[in-house]
């Protein structure tokens, strides 16, 4: 069984925890089945959840360097010498980053309201990122982006693989394999 979850902003990517946080029983009651992978609790977007040991090994591994594709939002504009940088790997205090894909893009238009909303500076503006990479280091993308100078404002996980969270709103799910990539 494979489960595509939306993620929410501030939820744990575990199923329990003794602090009485958000955690991803409060969205999935589906017994037996583990993250294939973590998100951030500031993150949003897609985690898979399996019950199938291989399937989750081998979207979790690094070793698959299976592609995972986020939005980003960041302050400041985004020059071509970030997105160039961004392409041929930045270096980061544990070392230099796979190449990645990584495009301005405009802002989401099916973009939900995050709960509690960005800190906004009237003085400083904000821009979208495309950023694939092939890795899933601690916290890489926001390390990323912020080695570039463009400090990560917020950071939604829209791609793993094959699997998109086209349609699925924050907090819902759906069973993987009817409906993966952009496909309707």
């Amino acid at each position: 069984m494979l489960i595509l979850l939306n993620k929410p902003y501030d939820a744990l990517c575990q199923f329990t925890d003794e602090g009485g946080r958000q955690t991803l029983a409060d969205f999935v009651d589906v017994p037996e089945v583990y993250p294939a992978g973590r998100l951030d609790r500031d993150s949003e977007g897609l985690v898979l959840l399996t019950d199938d040991g291989k399937l989750q090994a081998k979207i979790a591994d690094p070793a698959h360097r299976m592609e995972k594709t986020y939005l980003v939002q960041v302050e400041g504009q985004i020059t071509e010498d970030a997105l160039l940088s961004l392409r041929e790997g930045v270096v980061l205090k544990d070392g230099p980053t796979l190449r990645a894909k990584a495009n301005a893009v405009p802002e989401p238009a099916w973009l939900w309201p995050r709960t509690p909303p960005i800190r906004v500076r009237q003085t400083v503006p904000d821009a979208w990122l495309e950023l694939t990479i092939r890795e899933g280091r601690n916290r890489q993308v926001r390390r990323m982006t912020a080695a570039v100078g463009l400090p990560c404002l917020r950071l939604i996980r829209w791609r793993v693989g094959d699997w998109t969270i086209e349609g699925l709103a924050p907090g819902k799910w759906r069973q993987g394999g009817e409906k993966r990539g952009g496909e309707k």
